[in-house]
């Protein structure tokens, strides 16, 4: 059999190391030739020559962007596999347009039948043209995804409901997923900060940092910083500071003006 060679794009550390377990646990023939974090370092990446992937396992929601980024900014060669979790919208669409999916946390079922898939379709006489950005960024739009309207935070043996809309702002620190309150309250979550990000209302939550997300109305103030980057104050105000990286600035300006 054939030996295929996979690129992760997956911006957190845990998920990176469980798929490449799965991988390298049930698949002799494929052979993990690089993984990347961001939008930036995987366009690097696919626009070396020598890097020619046969499946990449892509994650929606990287470090410096989405990863429908990739697809604008440089050509994609290989079967596409989005990781995501995103689990309460038809995500079958993907797969008419050249992309396949998976469900975080990935099942090792899952993942075979997905790579069968990437088989079949590498084995057939005509090749499967390649993903479109903006086709993708439109199956996200349509699929009238319902977004979560309140978190269960488990406490010892009490459970806390706080719904969406007293959401100021998520934060990752030190491995764990932080939801504050607009009261201010700060309670841990048993997901990532990538899960509750894709959980919630984008017209309503921007990922403003690697490790934070906000409502707009935490938002309190924006000011310009070295290197071009932004500040964004929040209120209840954080014990971090929190900046948009140039990379992300244009969006987060759009996503103000959308407002």
């Amino acid at each position: 059999m054939k030996t295929l060679n996979v690129l992760i794009v997956e911006d957190e550390i845990p998920a990176q190391t469980n798929l490449r377990r799965l991988i390298e646990k049930h698949f002799e023939d494929l052979r993990i030739v690089g993984v990347q974090s961001s939008v930036v370092g995987t366009v690097a990446w696919l626009r070396d020559p020598d890097n020619r992937p046969d499946i990449i396992f892509m994650d929606v929601q990287l470090s410096d962007g989405m990863c429908f980024d990739i697809f604008a900014q440089t050509e994609v060669h290989g079967k596409v596999v989005i990781t995501t979790a995103y689990d309460n919208y038809a995500l079958r669409a993907f797969r008419i347009n050249s992309v396949d999916y998976l469900l975080k946390p990935i099942a090792p079922e899952e993942l075979q039948a997905a790579v069968e898939r990437c088989r079949r379709t590498m084995e057939s006489e005509k090749p499967a043209p390649a993903p479109d950005a903006e086709v993708l960024r439109g199956i996200l739009a349509r699929t009238g995804r319902e977004y979560k309207k309140r978190f269960v935070v488990r406490l010892g043996d009490k459970i806390t409901v706080v719904n969406t809309e007293q959401v100021a702002y998520f934060y990752a620190e030190d491995k764990y997923t932080y939801l504050v309150t607009t009261e201010g309250r700060k309670l841990i979550l048993d997901v990532s900060l990538d899960a509750a990000s894709e959980q919630v209302d984008p017209r309503l939550f921007f990922r403003l940092s690697r490790n934070c997300t906000a409502s707009i109305d935490a938002i309190t103030g924006i000011s310009k910083h070295l290197s071009n980057r932004l500040k964004v104050a929040l209120e209840p105000r954080p014990d971090f500071e929190v900046f948009v990286s140039r990379s992300r600035t244009t969006d987060f300006m759009n996503w103000l003006e959308d407002k």
